[in-house]
């Protein structure tokens, strides 16, 4: 799974795809059919690639890229993200067993499932990670 190049941007629904920069900040496109290109000022928005992203676990952070595996390689049915609280938290402790239920709210994981059907009919969803950068 590679999510490098894949954002979410405060106060922004969704996911974008990071594709460039200029001065004004980062170049970012939809990831629906109607690839809407915007800008994101850095002095006014907080990014974070979907790679970076970590939720509270008991004990280590889990990784978001870590969760989004476990529900691919289980081939488990996300749940809809109204769904009740009860039935959310049922399929988080099933996806990523051992994430402090205290810290991850209920909105945390509608966000984690929503994110999760945007990406899996992406092609990045099936390719390979590219190896780390090394400095």
């Amino acid at each position: 799974m590679n999510l490098r190049a894949l954002v979410s941007v405060t106060g922004k629904p969704g996911l974008f795809k990071l594709i460039g920069q200029n001065k004004a900040g980062f170049i970012l496109e939809t990831l629906d059919e109607k690839k809407i290109k915007s800008t994101a000022n850095l002095s006014t928005t907080k990014m974070a690639t979907l790679e970076d992203i970590t939720i509270y676990g008991n004990d280590d952070e889990i990784r978001l890229i870590d969760i989004f595996e476990t529900i691919k390689e289980k081939g488990v049915d996300t749940p809809d993200a109204k769904s009740s609280g009860d039935t959310l938290r049922d399929f988080f402790r099933e996806v990523a067993p051992g994430h402090d239920e205290s810290r991850v709210y209920s909105s945390d994981i509608k966000k984690i499932i929503t994110w999760y059907n945007i990406i899996k009919e992406l092609p990045l969803f099936d390719e390979e990670a590219p190896a780390p950068l090394q400095s």
